[in-house]
């Protein structure tokens, strides 16, 4: 487990506004329209086909594989979103804010208010243990130090062997996602459109849940949703698990590091194919994206190799592994934090039991 301390030596050549300029000039923050309207209307036709298949099977065990397939749908969907939040789409609130909400609120219950402004945070502090949200609300932990953060004996068994449970608990994670936007509101963190943004989510599960309990028997509606869930929650939780994930992490009320450096040193690349740039939605070019987060997804293999480039160039690391190694690389982080933490434990049982004498 590494622990950044500063912004040190490493990056003090590299400036943010040198490679904006030149990936600017490049042309590689260009708006994509006509990709993204091939996104938007591809996504919403495998919907359409996802939702058209589940009114033709019935009352039928089939519906599981309807239910993966909508979970992939799903996701997608939410990727659209996600690349509207960061204006890669539009330009404009506007313009931008109506994207979100359909694809978000409307087609997958994922409040899209409550979402930017929990993203948002995420690419101002990422891996930051008290800062990054994103950190915040897993039942995993990053630093040993905060196993007494987990006190219940589940999160501690989930602590304990959490090399592997991660990839349990993930399956939650679309539970937790639809939930998130009345929590919010519920807490006063939802900026804006709240009436609107609560409206909509309940919208889509009143009709999600009609669908579902009209046409399936009860047992086949809970099968369906718990697969459905599950796996649209496995595969957000894959989307976003390798971008910055058992990299360095920090912690302090104050940022010390400088924008550039907090970006590539705490992001993580796989090795660029179609296949991982179709799947993950150009998240796989995570330290490009985290840089310049309103650069359209398709400009982003063309931006690699000019960034890794730079970072090289001017004394930054540029992680970029093969899509298992940065799953494994994971796992192993988060297994050397449960060792620390049984050590610790085992010490502090040794200082109760010293004590007792």
């Amino acid at each position: 487990m590494t622990q950044l301390d500063g912004a040190g030596g490493q990056a003090a050549t590299a400036n943010y506004d040198e490679i904006t300029k030149v990936v600017k000039d490049a042309g590689l923050m260009d708006l994509q329209p006509w990709f993204f309207a091939y996104k938007i209307v591809s996504n919403l036709v495998l919907l359409a086909a996802g939702w058209t298949a589940f009114a033709f099977l019935g009352d039928s065990w089939l519906q599981l594989l309807v239910a993966a397939f909508l979970a992939f749908c799903f996701a997608q969907t939410d990727l659209v979103g996600h690349d509207a939040g960061h204006r890669q789409i539009f330009r404009t609130r506007r313009a931008s804010d109506l994207i979100g909400y359909i694809h978000g609120n409307l087609l997958t219950g994922v409040s899209f208010g409550w979402w930017v402004g929990h993203h948002t945070k995420h690419h101002n502090f990422p891996n930051h243990l008290s800062l990054d949200p994103d950190i915040l609300r897993r039942q995993v932990i990053f630093d040993s130090g905060d196993r007494h953060k987990r006190t219940t004996p589940l999160s501690r068994f989930i602590v304990r062997h959490q090399s592997w449970m991660f990839y349990v608990v993930i399956m939650m994670e679309g539970l937790r996602l639809h939930l998130s936007g009345y929590v919010a509101a519920r807490r006063g963190a939802l900026k804006r459109n709240k009436g609107a943004d609560l409206l909509m989510l309940s919208i889509h599960l009143a009709a999600y849940l009609a669908a579902v309990f009209l046409v399936l028997s009860p047992l086949k509606a809970v099968a369906f949703i718990v697969v459905h869930q599950a796996l649209f929650g496995f595969y957000m939780g894959l989307l976003f698990a390798p971008n910055h994930k058992g990299l360095p992490v920090r912690d302090g009320e104050k940022e010390e590091l400088d924008w550039i450096t907090r970006q590539v040193v705490t992001s993580r690349n796989m090795l660029p194919s179609r296949i991982t740039h179709f799947f993950y939605g150009g998240l796989n070019y995570q330290i490009e994206h985290h840089l310049f987060p309103t650069m359209p997804r398709r400009n982003l293999h063309r931006a690699q190799p000019v960034v890794k480039d730079y970072c090289l160039t001017h004394g930054l690391p540029y992680v970029e592994v093969r899509l298992l190694r940065s799953y494994l690389d994971v796992s192993e982080y988060l297994g050397d934090v449960s060792d620390q933490v049984r050590e610790l434990e085992q010490q502090d049982a040794s200082l109760v039991s010293a004590a007792g004498r």
